[in-house]
């Protein structure tokens, strides 16, 4: 999805997609990360709090009648004003009754060009999120965790079959043609890895299209790619980089099953000997 500087049109379109992913099958629909604007963290502006909403609020509103009338669950990111002077990044997970189902805060938060986060939202505080749906238990984390596998075993072992991370990522034009193709590489190689560990699907959801927040900058150019990987790594639907698109994409139980049985990672871990794991760094 490709936003714009209107709140009511991105939210009204946004209702637009989710009708069309259920009537092309879907019965969970992600959204990408704070999908109600334009990605306002490219500069720090104590104006742009004004953009947060509570939860419930607008967003959850909307979304959660039509979870109702089409009998799907909804996973609506939102920035999250939690209370004055206090907002996440997170995202609502609305079920089949219409009503919010839980919260996700996002754990990790990026503080680099463009993508000045910190300067906005308190890190998560509810940890590592797995919800019941009546088609899978489904694990939800955003964007910047999706570097993290840490946060990906945790909610794998939790018993999440898939792992969403609705997202907000791109290029910064400038350096686009000299790394723009391994950084995308990268992006989709971690969480890849994170399916073939953890045995489990993974869904990341992007934005798309060129964002200019402050004249006199390049913005960022969101690179899309939205894609569904397998338990064994394998993507079994891609979007594209420039263009709007809904991916329906069928998750096969018996292909964890099966990826499990012969690939037993769970099986194998040493969970006596990973202490250390909860350091900063081993001296």
């Amino acid at each position: 999805m490709a936003m714009s500087a209107s709140v009511d049109e991105n939210l009204s379109r946004a209702a637009e997609f989710v009708e069309e992913a259920a009537g092309k099958g879907a019965k969970i629909v992600c959204l990408p990360e704070m999908f109600r604007s334009l990605y306002f963290c490219q500069r720090e502006d104590v104006k742009l709090f004004d953009l947060a909403e509570t939860v419930p609020g607008p967003s959850t509103d909307t979304l959660g009648k039509i979870a109702r009338e089409k009998g799907i669950t909804i996973i609506a990111p939102v920035f999250e004003k939690r209370a004055i002077g206090v907002h996440h990044n997170s995202l609502a997970v609305l079920g089949q009754d219409g009503g919010i189902s839980g919260i996700y805060r996002k754990m990790h938060i990026p503080d680099d060009p463009a993508y000045y986060e910190k300067y906005y939202f308190v890190p998560g505080d509810l940890g590592w999120k797995t919800f019941e749906t009546p088609e899978a238990t489904i694990g939800t984390l955003i964007c910047w965790d999706q570097w993290f596998p840490e946060g990906a075993r945790l909610t794998a072992l939790r018993g999440a079959e898939v792992l969403f991370y609705p997202t907000a990522i791109g290029w910064h034009p400038a350096e686009k043609d000299a790394v723009g193709k391994s950084q995308r590489d990268a992006w989709q190689t971690i969480q890849r890895s994170h399916s073939i560990a953890n045995g489990v699907y993974v869904a990341a959801v992007n934005r798309t299209g060129h964002e200019i927040l402050t004249e006199g900058t390049d913005g960022i150019q969101f690179w899309g790619t939205s894609f569904v990987s397998d338990p064994f790594g394998v993507v079994i639907a891609e979007a594209g980089t420039d263009t709007e698109e809904v991916l329906v994409v069928e998750i096969d139980r018996e292909r964890m099953e099966d990826v499990r049985r012969n690939w037993p990672f769970l099986r194998d871990r040493r969970i006596d000997d990973y202490g250390d794991i909860t350091k900063r760094f081993i001296d």
